[in-house]
């Protein structure tokens, strides 16, 4: 199943912990918020492990949402 990270924006606190740790994948928009800007960047274990798992408000999710996954295309 392709997937993609989604970050709840509304949750995010910017606290930079995915920017940080996988700065390939995330970084922070024009409005200091997480977003995802390539899904490809890292490996899904690098993703989870060093974003997912460890946001401390948990705003960041897999999407399988085919509207979200082309935006990447």
């Amino acid at each position: 199943m392709i997937k993609a990270p989604w970050i709840d924006k509304e949750e995010c606190i910017s606290c930079g912990l995915c920017v940080d740790n996988v700065p390939e994948v995330f970084r922070f928009d024009d409005e200091n918020k997480a977003e995802c800007y390539d899904p490809n960047g890292a490996s899904e274990d690098d993703i989870q492990h060093g974003a997912i798992d460890v946001c401390p408000v948990s705003c960041i999710n897999w999407s399988t949402e085919p509207d979200y996954l082309r935006s990447f295309a």
